[in-house]
């Protein structure tokens, strides 16, 4: 019920930025736990951004050509619950709210993609909203140039903090924005000068502005308490032809009694007598996740008023030629037939089985996938030419048409992989980016976010053991499986041969719900596929490559380059009257997902059990347990040419052969 004395019969804007004050710190109160000085300082941004320019609809979350809001301050995450809520997303209830932080509700800690309809991306590891932003506003354009401005026309917003703006993915991001002109793109800072430990003076004295502008950005500064400034800004910044940041100066938990501008209000609860006296200055008289009737209608207007737009946009979809491979690419649907030419080869490989390093397999699989699947987007943090990302005759992805489909994302792997997230979070488009195994340290932040997101997003990660070679153990990867293995949802494949590499990119564009990291080879590999199968063996996980002439005494088990070492170890125990089975372990992930029958019939219990990998032993135990032989690394390698290395940490045939002896 409204009150006369507190609230008008139509709500004023500063009335509507209160209701989100009051509900981040009800919220953060009820949870006893979170961050309401974000929410409570951007508020009267967030107000004018939201009723005055976003393009949405409450009723319809997922419309294709609505504008994307990304709260890149994730820890402020009150601050976008308070504005679903508000606007009527009808998953945002009172209930949820007060639920904040809680098990089982769908307003977690920080904003998770999935979770709750509205939210774009899963923000908190700072940064890295805005580095999705990138790819959210690449996708736009490139969709734009596909489909026509009349299908695809909407802009990117993003709210970052002080702090997205020190993490080093933040230079990556904005030095992509400004050189692919995406203009399309704007980053709303919350310049409050605090962070948890205090002033951000304590730990930095960039000057944040012109460093957006030597990135080949337009800025503005304005007061971020100021509405007529406020919208002055955002409309200035539709009208420019480069992304723009609008720095806005705000005050931390604006409207706090005491401790407005505190950075005690960043990470913790304002406390009773605090929050007593915020609504007393406000005069805001009702309980705790209770709204004003006019402050509700206020908002719930701003809920409706993008539905006349998106009611017309879907009248365009209906009339469009493009409507039905639109819808289908938007939903993330492969092709009818994407994969026949692929198919194709690989009955062609298993005739003519060719050597040749594991990356130049993964390139012939995307020359037979590039034309099929026309979302496919590709990139290399600039090792095109060592990655065999590149299909020949790609145009490049490029101001000002950006109809190419091959991204230069420089050296920059965060970056890279971070925007890749963002442009499958944004649907349309399916990415795919390269670079060397070992650089997977620089992405990983980027690649568990996905998977934790559950994103379409492929990691191409070439150089993939000791068998670089030359470029010595700074380039190696020997810790890089198992810790990408140890990322939850993510496919880690490692082919043996070009036959499994084409498996494994099925497999990858298969998966709409996960993202997949496939590691490659530098150097030349044998063909182990020569026989034809009538299903994609990999999916499997792991598979019997070869059976046992007799009742087996010994299982090899290895991935990638280190097959066709087990295939020449198993011939030489064969000929010792030892049967031996070869099992290629292309997915661990996929294995382990199979029903227990099959997993013990690959397993092959009873028998001496080998793992032979170029990388170190964890997570092998599961397929050697704890009598079985691990051939591999245990250390970092060396430089020298890579059969030599392989020769003097001992993964060869003969140690694998010495190993199972030791054991029978």
């Amino acid at each position: 019920m409204t009150d006369a004395k507190t609230v008008s019969e139509k709500a004023t804007p500063k009335q509507m930025a209160d209701a989100i004050r009051v509900l981040a710190m009800d919220g953060v109160e009820k949870a006893k736990s979170g961050h309401p000085g974000m929410p409570m300082g951007m508020a009267d941004v967030a107000t004018v951004l939201f009723s005055k320019f976003l393009k949405f609809d409450a009723s319809q979350p997922d419309w294709a050509d609505r504008d994307r809001f990304i709260l890149s301050a994730g820890h402020g995450s009150m601050l976008i619950y308070a504005l679903l809520h508000l606007t009527g997303y009808k998953a945002a209830t009172k209930e949820e709210l007060s639920n904040f932080r809680q098990w089982g509700s769908k307003t977690a800690g920080h904003p998770e993609f999935g979770h709750m309809p509205g939210v774009e991306t899963t923000t908190g590891p700072l940064g890295q909203g805005l580095a999705n932003s990138i790819g959210f506003a690449m996708a736009e354009r490139h969709l734009a140039a596909r489909f026509g401005k009349e299908l695809v026309d909407h802009r990117t917003w993003v709210i970052a903090g002080d702090g997205c703006l020190m993490e080093g993915v933040s230079q990556e991001a904005i030095a992509l924005a400004g050189r692919y002109k995406l203009n399309r793109l704007t980053v709303l800072w919350d310049d409050n000068a605090i962070t948890i430990d205090g002033a951000v003076s304590l730990s930095d004295a960039t000057d944040q502005k012109a460093r957006f502008k030597a990135a080949g950005w337009a800025v503005k500064a304005i007061d971020g308490h100021d509405m007529k400034a406020i919208k002055s800004a955002l409309q200035w910044a539709t009208r420019q032809d480069k992304p723009t940041l609008i720095a806005c100066k705000t005050k931390i938990g604006r409207g706090a009694a005491t401790m407005e501008g505190s950075h005690k209000t960043h990470g913790a609860a304002l406390g009773a007598a605090e929050i007593a006296a915020t609504r007393l200055g406000l005069s805001w008289t009702h309980e705790p996740f209770e709204l004003p009737e006019a402050v509700e209608k206020a908002w719930r207007k701003v809920g409706k008023r993008g539905a006349k737009d998106r009611k017309a946009w879907e009248t365009r979809l209906a009339a469009s030629a493009q409507a039905t491979e639109f819808t289908r690419a938007m939903k993330g649907e492969l092709p009818e037939g994407a994969f026949a030419k692929l198919d194709a080869k690989i009955a062609e490989l298993v005739e003519t089985k060719p050597a040749q390093a594991t990356r130049q397999s993964s390139g012939a699989a995307l020359d037979e996938l590039f034309a099929a699947v026309p979302e496919l987007i590709g990139g290399s943090a600039d090792l095109t030419g060592s990655n065999n990302t590149f299909v020949k005759g790609t145009p490049i992805l490029d101001a000002p048409t950006y109809e190419g489909r091959y991204v230069n994302w420089g050296i920059r792997e965060f970056g890279m992989a971070a925007a890749m997230n963002g442009m499958a979070l944004h649907g349309g488009v399916i990415p795919y980016g390269g670079t060397f195994m070992v650089f997977s340290d620089y992405s990983r932040p980027a690649i568990r976010l996905g998977a934790l997101m559950g994103v379409r997003a492929i990691h191409v990660l070439t150089h993939d053991s000791i068998g670089l070679g030359e470029d010595g153990p700074t380039h190696q990867p020997v810790e890089h499986l198992a810790a990408l293995r140890a990322i939850p949802n993510l496919l880690v494949f490692r082919p043996a041969d070009t036959v499994e590499a084409m498996e494994c990119w099925k497999l990858a564009l298969e998966h709409k719900d996960r993202p997949s990291a496939i590691a490659l080879s530098r150097q030349k590999t044998a063909a182990v596929r020569t026989v034809a199968a009538s299903e994609n063996l990999s999916a499997r996980g792991a598979y019997e490559l070869r059976a046992a002439k007799g009742e087996a005494k010994v299982t090899l088990f290895a991935t990638g380059t280190e097959v066709p070492l087990a295939l020449a170890a198993a011939d030489r125990l064969e000929a010792n009257n030892t049967p031996t089975r070869v099992v290629s372990v292309p997915c661990f992930e996929l294995f382990f997902e199979q029903d227990a029958a099959y997993q013990a019939s690959v397993l092959g219990r009873g028998t001496v059990r080998v793992a032979i990998e170029a990388a170190i032993q964890q997570g092998w135990e599961r397929f050697i347990g704890e009598d079985g032989a691990f051939i591999g690394m245990t250390g970092f390698g060396a430089s020298a040419p890579a059969e030599v290395l392989y020769e003097k940490f001992g993964i060869t045939a003969d140690a694998i052969v010495a190993a199972v002896k030791a054991r029978l």
